[in-house]
């Protein structure tokens, strides 16, 4: 059987979470603009329309990272099960 927590894709692992959280800090700096320069006039608060094109491209993005990383965890979590049930499996057959 294939060695899950290898060196590698621990490593693996560890770049793509601080790849992530570098991401998210990222998008979440840029937002702050928006707090801080919100303008009534310009529509209501947190519409895309009160936004300029970096905020609003922030805004999504980080919507669109925060689904990404639900699905992954999604399937992360079905491999472990999967791993697991195959496991027991191959215990109770032996």
């Amino acid at each position: 059987m294939k060695k899950v927590f290898s060196i590698k894709n621990i490593l693996i692992a560890v770049v793509v979470l601080l790849v992530d959280f570098a991401t998210y800090i990222y998008f979440g700096l840029m937002i702050l603009s928006y707090e801080d320069f919100y303008d009534e006039s310009k529509g209501p608060y947190w519409s895309l329309e009160s936004m300029t094109g970096i905020q609003q491209f922030a805004y999504i993005g980080q919507h669109i990272l925060i689904a990404l990383n639900w699905i992954l965890l999604g399937w992360i979590g079905y491999r472990i099960v999967k791993y697991f049930v195959k496991s027991s499996n191959k215990r109770l057959h032996n």
